[in-house]
């Protein structure tokens, strides 16, 4: 009984045997040929967790930087962005001509591309007199919006064979993971988190608000150039993998805010990787192993994770009125 309290009061020791859980049953369920299954899965566990890590870690800094639980760079069209860079890249190009790109190029100048657009983006979006909650989010519903017509658009132009992979890359897939990526996803992801474990107090710090952390000595505008462009890496890396995910950092991000102790980032970025790399694997192994419904997790998860967005507006909404 006191191992069952002390578990329940530690969400991140609860967290990882969830993981574990998770991971020795989306390894081992249903194989009839270890050889085959072994390989197979083990490389899609790999960019399971690269994917969880990215889109939590990308969704709490954001929210970090804008001092909102509501906005997502997903919201805001980022991965939006990312898919219109790739499909602009196959109109120009062709399809011949895109598919004999290395891999690890042809995704590094799509990074490249996708840190200034989202530095024009940000600066645009969060001036100080773009503040208000309802005027962002209609904002960043018009530009994402915006970017995924863009896409179509293209996908318009183009002959049949070039719009499947262009159709391909607009919606997310857990079944049909990217592991061409997989080693440079890895390595970036350990670089990223190697950075953002060693600015965790000065992001601390950035909860207080911007003038406090001037204040208090912290390089605001170095820190949150550098924390931009590690989100940008970071919904490019998810993206690249298995698609744009609209709700999935949101849904990840309250349940983090919810079942953390404390606002302190050192415990909150193991926690939101935890909780996102097992809703993703706990979820694929029973829909795609239990079930027999591989296709249908992304589905569930945008349908929860809308569902949390829109609990927050309305949560957010009543703390306004009652301020006000």
């Amino acid at each position: 009984m006191n191992f069952i309290k002390k578990l329940l009061g530690n969400p991140i020791l609860l967290a990882f045997i969830v993981l574990v859980i998770g991971c020795g049953l989306y390894l081992t369920l249903n194989v009839i040929s270890w050889d085959f299954a072994l390989p197979l899965r083990a490389r899609k566990l790999i960019a399971f967790l690269v994917v969880g890590y990215a889109v939590g870690v990308s969704t709490l800094l954001f929210q970090t930087l804008t001092h909102n639980p509501i906005l997502t760079p997903s919201l805001l069209g980022f991965d939006a962005l990312y898919v219109l860079i790739q499909s602009l890249m196959l109109f120009f190009l062709g399809m011949l001509s895109y598919v004999t790109l290395p891999t690890v190029g042809k995704f590094a100048f799509e990074v490249v591309v996708m840190m200034m657009l989202s530095v024009i983006l940000f600066r645009f979006l969060f001036t100080k007199h773009n503040q208000d909650l309802t005027r962002l989010i209609l904002v960043g519903v018009i530009f994402g919006t915006l970017f995924r017509s863009l896409s179509y658009m293209v996908a318009r132009m183009i002959n049949p064979d070039e719009f499947v992979t262009v159709q391909a890359q607009s919606y997310a897939s857990f079944t049909a993971v990217n592991v061409n990526l997989l080693i440079t996803s890895v390595v970036l992801s350990v670089a990223t988190f190697v950075y953002v474990w060693r600015q965790r107090f000065a992001l601390d710090v950035l909860l207080l608000g911007r003038n406090c952390a001037i204040s208090l000595g912290v390089p605001y505008h170095k820190l949150s150039l550098g924390i931009l462009m590690t989100i940008s890496l970071l919904v490019s890396m998810a993206t690249a993998l298995v698609g744009p995910i609209t709700f999935f950092g949101l849904l990840v991000c309250a349940l983090t805010n919810r079942f953390c102790t404390k606002m302190a980032h050192g415990e909150r970025l193991i926690l939101v990787t935890l909780i996102a790399s097992s809703t993703l694997i706990v979820g694929q192994a029973v829909f795609e192993h239990v079930f027999k419904m591989a296709g249908v997790l992304e589905v569930v998860i945008e349908l929860f994770g809308g569902v949390a967005f829109l609990m927050l507006i309305f949560t957010q909404y009543r703390k306004q009125h009652k301020i006000q």
